[in-house]
Protein backbone atom coordinates (compact mmCIF):
# COMPACT_ATOMS: atom_id res chain seq x y z
CA UNK A 1 0.00 0.00 0.00
CA UNK A 2 0.92 3.46 -0.86
CA UNK A 3 1.58 6.35 2.29
CA UNK A 4 2.95 9.35 2.51
CA UNK A 5 5.59 9.48 5.48
CA UNK A 6 7.74 12.83 6.41
CA UNK A 7 6.12 13.87 2.88
CA UNK A 8 7.77 10.64 1.11
CA UNK A 9 5.26 8.46 -0.34
CA UNK A 10 6.32 5.08 0.08
CA UNK A 11 5.46 1.09 -0.86
CA UNK A 12 4.43 0.15 2.80
CA UNK A 13 4.22 -3.45 3.99
CA UNK A 14 1.05 -4.75 4.76
CA UNK A 15 2.21 -7.36 7.05
CA UNK A 16 5.64 -6.75 8.66
CA UNK A 17 7.57 -9.76 10.86
CA UNK A 18 10.52 -8.99 13.43
CA UNK A 19 12.92 -10.59 14.79
CA UNK A 20 13.68 -9.07 18.30
CA UNK A 21 17.03 -9.31 18.96
CA UNK A 22 19.68 -7.83 21.32
CA UNK A 23 17.83 -7.38 24.26
CA UNK A 24 20.57 -9.05 26.34
CA UNK A 25 23.71 -7.07 24.76
CA UNK A 26 21.93 -3.87 25.55
CA UNK A 27 21.57 -5.11 28.90
CA UNK A 28 25.26 -6.39 29.41
CA UNK A 29 26.37 -2.79 27.78
CA UNK A 30 24.93 -1.05 30.60
CA UNK A 31 25.79 -3.53 33.08
CA UNK A 32 22.66 -4.87 34.15
CA UNK A 33 21.23 -8.83 34.29
CA UNK A 34 19.77 -9.94 30.63
CA UNK A 35 16.18 -9.86 32.41
CA UNK A 36 16.36 -6.01 32.26
CA UNK A 37 16.91 -6.15 28.78
CA UNK A 38 14.23 -7.82 28.04
CA UNK A 39 12.00 -5.27 30.45
CA UNK A 40 13.39 -2.82 27.95
CA UNK A 41 12.43 -4.89 24.93
CA UNK A 42 9.00 -5.03 26.29
CA UNK A 43 8.28 -1.53 26.81
CA UNK A 44 9.99 -0.68 23.21
CA UNK A 45 7.40 -3.34 21.60
CA UNK A 46 4.68 -1.31 23.41
CA UNK A 47 5.43 1.70 21.57
CA UNK A 48 6.60 -0.06 18.41
CA UNK A 49 2.99 -1.06 17.80
CA UNK A 50 2.05 2.11 18.09
CA UNK A 51 4.60 3.18 15.45
CA UNK A 52 3.95 0.59 12.58
CA UNK A 53 0.55 1.39 12.77
CA UNK A 54 1.08 5.07 12.23
CA UNK A 55 3.04 4.16 9.32
CA UNK A 56 0.21 2.23 7.79
CA UNK A 57 1.31 -1.41 8.84
CA UNK A 58 -1.71 -3.57 8.91
CA UNK A 59 0.04 -7.01 10.22
CA UNK A 60 2.76 -6.68 12.81
CA UNK A 61 4.23 -10.27 14.03
CA UNK A 62 7.12 -10.64 16.63
CA UNK A 63 9.24 -13.67 17.84
CA UNK A 64 8.85 -12.91 21.66
CA UNK A 65 10.21 -16.93 23.05
CA UNK A 66 11.36 -19.66 20.70
CA UNK A 67 10.94 -23.22 21.33
CA UNK A 68 14.88 -22.90 21.50
CA UNK A 69 14.67 -20.56 24.14
CA UNK A 70 13.89 -23.18 26.86
CA UNK A 71 17.88 -24.18 26.47
CA UNK A 72 18.54 -20.65 28.49
CA UNK A 73 19.07 -20.44 32.37
CA UNK A 74 16.49 -21.18 34.42
CA UNK A 75 16.89 -18.10 36.10
CA UNK A 76 16.02 -16.03 32.38
CA UNK A 77 13.91 -18.37 31.17
CA UNK A 78 11.48 -17.92 34.68
CA UNK A 79 12.50 -14.00 34.34
CA UNK A 80 11.28 -14.34 30.35
CA UNK A 81 7.86 -15.82 31.91
CA UNK A 82 7.63 -13.43 34.91
CA UNK A 83 7.96 -10.72 32.29
CA UNK A 84 5.33 -12.44 29.92
CA UNK A 85 2.89 -12.02 33.39
CA UNK A 86 3.41 -8.63 33.43
CA UNK A 87 3.06 -7.56 30.45
CA UNK A 88 0.00 -9.52 29.51
CA UNK A 89 -1.31 -8.39 33.01
CA UNK A 90 -3.47 -5.03 31.26
CA UNK A 91 -2.54 -6.37 27.43
CA UNK A 92 -6.36 -7.02 27.07
CA UNK A 93 -7.17 -3.66 27.68
CA UNK A 94 -4.46 -1.77 26.12
CA UNK A 95 -5.70 -3.77 23.24
CA UNK A 96 -9.55 -2.55 23.31
CA UNK A 97 -8.12 1.05 24.01
CA UNK A 98 -6.24 1.14 20.47
CA UNK A 99 -8.39 -1.07 18.81
CA UNK A 100 -6.10 -3.70 18.41
CA UNK A 101 -6.72 -7.45 17.97
CA UNK A 102 -3.63 -9.27 19.91
CA UNK A 103 -3.13 -13.29 18.85
CA UNK A 104 -0.50 -15.62 19.86
CA UNK A 105 1.12 -17.93 17.72
CA UNK A 106 2.81 -20.88 19.07
CA UNK A 107 2.39 -24.08 20.79
CA UNK A 108 0.87 -22.67 23.90
CA UNK A 109 0.42 -26.04 25.50
CA UNK A 110 4.27 -26.00 27.21
CA UNK A 111 3.47 -22.73 28.29
CA UNK A 112 2.77 -21.93 32.63
CA UNK A 113 -1.20 -22.63 32.75
CA UNK A 114 -1.37 -19.25 34.65
CA UNK A 115 0.05 -17.48 30.91
CA UNK A 116 -2.19 -19.89 28.46
CA UNK A 117 -5.46 -18.43 30.84
CA UNK A 118 -3.89 -14.59 30.10
CA UNK A 119 -3.58 -15.32 26.78
CA UNK A 120 -7.33 -16.73 25.97
CA UNK A 121 -8.61 -13.63 27.92
CA UNK A 122 -6.22 -11.39 25.71
CA UNK A 123 -7.54 -13.21 22.50
CA UNK A 124 -10.99 -13.66 23.39
CA UNK A 125 -11.80 -9.44 24.62
CA UNK A 126 -9.66 -8.31 21.26
CA UNK A 127 -11.24 -10.17 18.82
CA UNK A 128 -13.57 -7.65 17.60
CA UNK A 129 -10.57 -4.82 17.06
CA UNK A 130 -10.26 -3.90 13.38
CA UNK A 131 -7.08 -1.97 13.52
CA UNK A 132 -3.38 -3.60 13.98
CA UNK A 133 -3.39 -7.04 13.85
CA UNK A 134 -0.61 -7.92 16.48
CA UNK A 135 0.69 -11.58 16.76
CA UNK A 136 3.23 -12.46 19.23
CA UNK A 137 5.07 -15.70 19.04
CA UNK A 138 5.92 -17.70 22.24
CA UNK A 139 7.09 -20.89 22.19
CA UNK A 140 6.87 -21.11 18.75
CA UNK A 141 9.26 -22.36 16.02
CA UNK A 142 9.13 -22.70 12.46
CA UNK A 143 10.20 -26.52 12.22
CA UNK A 144 7.82 -27.29 14.96
CA UNK A 145 4.54 -25.27 13.39
CA UNK A 146 5.45 -27.56 10.03
CA UNK A 147 5.42 -30.70 12.42
CA UNK A 148 2.24 -29.77 14.25
CA UNK A 149 0.68 -29.01 10.74
CA UNK A 150 2.11 -32.06 9.25
CA UNK A 151 0.19 -33.76 12.05
CA UNK A 152 -2.56 -32.18 11.96
CA UNK A 153 -3.51 -33.15 7.94
CA UNK A 154 -2.06 -36.58 8.44
CA UNK A 155 -4.78 -37.37 11.03
CA UNK A 156 -7.46 -35.64 8.76
CA UNK A 157 -6.60 -37.96 5.59
CA UNK A 158 -6.06 -41.35 7.94
CA UNK A 159 -9.71 -40.50 9.24
CA UNK A 160 -11.32 -39.88 5.72
CA UNK A 161 -11.87 -36.57 5.52
CA UNK A 162 -9.60 -36.05 3.03
CA UNK A 163 -7.34 -37.46 0.27
CA UNK A 164 -3.73 -36.74 -0.43
CA UNK A 165 -4.95 -34.81 -3.36
CA UNK A 166 -6.59 -32.32 -1.60
CA UNK A 167 -3.28 -31.33 0.14
CA UNK A 168 -2.35 -27.61 -1.78
CA UNK A 169 -0.44 -25.26 -0.76
CA UNK A 170 -3.30 -23.24 0.61
CA UNK A 171 -4.52 -26.08 2.41
CA UNK A 172 -1.43 -26.14 3.91
CA UNK A 173 -1.08 -22.32 5.05
CA UNK A 174 -4.72 -22.83 6.08
CA UNK A 175 -3.37 -25.40 8.69
CA UNK A 176 -0.62 -23.05 10.28
CA UNK A 177 -0.58 -20.93 13.08
CA UNK A 178 -0.85 -17.74 10.63
CA UNK A 179 -4.02 -19.82 9.00
CA UNK A 180 -5.86 -16.28 8.74
CA UNK A 181 -2.73 -14.03 8.34
CA UNK A 182 -1.28 -12.83 5.19
CA UNK A 183 2.26 -13.58 5.20
CA UNK A 184 4.99 -11.45 6.04
CA UNK A 185 5.65 -9.00 3.06
CA UNK A 186 8.90 -7.84 5.69
CA UNK A 187 11.16 -9.31 7.62
CA UNK A 188 12.67 -7.07 9.92
CA UNK A 189 16.00 -8.68 12.37
CA UNK A 190 17.71 -6.10 14.58
CA UNK A 191 21.20 -6.82 16.61
CA UNK A 192 23.10 -7.32 13.52
CA UNK A 193 22.84 -11.35 13.13
CA UNK A 194 21.23 -12.41 9.93
CA UNK A 195 19.36 -15.08 9.92
CA UNK A 196 15.87 -15.94 10.25
CA UNK A 197 16.67 -18.57 13.65
CA UNK A 198 13.27 -21.36 12.81
CA UNK A 199 11.05 -17.90 12.50
CA UNK A 200 8.04 -18.41 10.10
CA UNK A 201 9.82 -20.86 7.71
CA UNK A 202 7.09 -21.27 5.27
CA UNK A 203 5.53 -17.75 5.68
CA UNK A 204 8.57 -15.91 4.69
CA UNK A 205 9.19 -17.72 1.03
CA UNK A 206 9.03 -14.04 -0.18
CA UNK A 207 9.59 -11.47 2.18
CA UNK A 208 12.21 -8.79 1.52
CA UNK A 209 14.97 -9.47 4.78
CA UNK A 210 16.02 -6.34 6.29
CA UNK A 211 18.94 -6.68 8.78
CA UNK A 212 19.73 -3.57 11.09
CA UNK A 213 22.48 -3.55 13.86
CA UNK A 214 20.42 -1.51 16.10
CA UNK A 215 20.02 -3.42 18.95
CA UNK A 216 15.96 -4.17 20.10
CA UNK A 217 15.71 -2.12 23.30
CA UNK A 218 17.11 1.06 20.70
CA UNK A 219 14.36 0.42 17.56
CA UNK A 220 12.40 3.12 16.85
CA UNK A 221 9.67 4.74 14.07
CA UNK A 222 13.26 6.30 12.56
CA UNK A 223 14.77 2.73 11.99
CA UNK A 224 11.15 1.40 10.71
CA UNK A 225 11.17 3.78 8.44
CA UNK A 226 14.45 3.28 6.77
CA UNK A 227 13.44 -0.46 6.93
CA UNK A 228 10.05 0.41 4.66
CA UNK A 229 12.34 2.66 2.02
CA UNK A 230 14.01 -0.68 1.58
CA UNK A 231 11.61 -2.68 0.92
CA UNK A 232 9.40 0.52 -1.15
CA UNK A 233 12.69 -0.04 -3.03
CA UNK A 234 12.93 -3.65 -3.81
CA UNK A 235 11.28 -5.34 -6.72
CA UNK A 236 9.51 -7.77 -6.15
CA UNK A 237 8.79 -10.33 -8.89
CA UNK A 238 7.37 -13.50 -6.78
CA UNK A 239 10.16 -15.79 -8.89
CA UNK A 240 9.00 -14.00 -12.43
CA UNK A 241 10.74 -11.61 -15.06
CA UNK A 242 9.84 -8.33 -16.21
Amino acid sequence: MKKEIDGVVYDVPQHMAVIMDGNGRWAKKRLMPRVMGHRAGAKTLERCCEEVWDLGVKYFTVYAFSTENWKRSADEVAGIMDLFRTYMKDLAERGIKNNMRIRIIGDKTAIPQDIQDMIRNIEEKTAPMTGLQFNIAINYGGRDEIRRMVAKIAGKVKAGEITEEDITEEYISGNLDTWDIPDPDLLIRTSGEERISNYLLWQLAYAEFYFTDVLWPDMNRNEFIKAIKYYSDRDRRYGGAK
